[in-house]
């Protein structure tokens, strides 16, 4: 074995020990390390997919007995980094296509499963008053975006580019998680996130509609690893995201088709 993979190896061990420890397990908690007749699958997805893919992992389990499915969610760029570190994973869920696209040979063919449109994001009850993008460029309101190597940041400066509005962050957050948590705790006054998560959170935030001619579209795509142990499982999971199963969860959740 070359030093190069004995230092991949390691590196995608403590890796692991790091960033895989917030793992959302679907099923029973008896079998923590599957057995000779349950798979498990270790399925790194995008942030703005936790909620929905604790229904996802449901549906898939009943339908597939010998089968148990764990989530770590966190921003694309992220799992993007655990898999060159060569964490010991099974499938990937982007949210955006150049992510997937950039990780050619540790992934094998992809799928798209959904897309996606942004929101603004403000306080219950909207009291700042915030209408539309060109508000968000008020220097006296407290605008919080995901960083730029983030999906949801990337699309986020697109569209406020488009719309010719300037905004300086009070931070740039890792995922679309934080910089919704930043407004639900009152820490921002306004933040762009997917449509999906305002969903999740709104008995604690509300939403102004970003106009179709100024918003962007997130698509997101799924592959099995090729460093997978089981990938012919993991090819399996990723085909049955196309279902129609699947897509009525996803469609459900405020996804749109991919």
């Amino acid at each position: 074995m070359s030093l190069t993979s004995l230092r991949r190896r390691a590196a995608g061990a403590a890796l692991c020990l790091a960033a895989l420890l917030p793992l959302t397990a679907c099923g029973s908690d008896d079998d923590s390390t599957g057995s000779a007749d349950r798979t498990q699958l270790t399925v790194l997805a995008a942030a703005s997919l936790t909620d929905v893919f604790a229904d996802v992992g449901k549906a898939y389990e009943k339908s597939h007995p010998d089968v148990r499915l764990r989530f770590s969610f966190a921003g694309s760029q992220d799992l993007a980094a655990q898999v060159r570190a060569g964490a010991p994973a099974d499938a990937l869920v982007t949210a955006d296509l150049p992510t997937m696209q950039k990780l050619r040979g540790d992934v094998g063919q992809y799928a798209k499963i959904a897309k996606n449109r942004l929101v603004i994001a403000v306080g219950e009850g909207n009291p700042r008053h915030v209408r539309g993008l060109k508000d968000l460029a008020d220097k006296d309101l407290k605008v919080v975006l995901a960083a730029p190597e983030v999906p949801v940041g990337r699309y986020s400066r697109t569209v406020l580019d488009g719309a010719d509005v300037h905004v300086k962050p009070v931070s740039q957050e890792p995922s679309v998680r934080a910089v919704l948590s930043k407004v639900k705790l009152g820490e921002a006054d306004a933040g762009i996130v997917y449509v999906t998560d305002a969903t999740t959170a709104e008995d604690r935030v509300d939403t102004v509609t970003i106009p179709d001619d100024e918003n962007a579209i997130a698509s997101y795509p799924a592959a099995p690893l090729t460093a997978s142990r089981h990938e012919e499982q993991a090819r399996a999971f990723v085909r049955w995201l196309t279902s129609p199963t699947a897509q009525k969860i996803l469609r459900t959740a405020g996804f749109q088709r991919p």
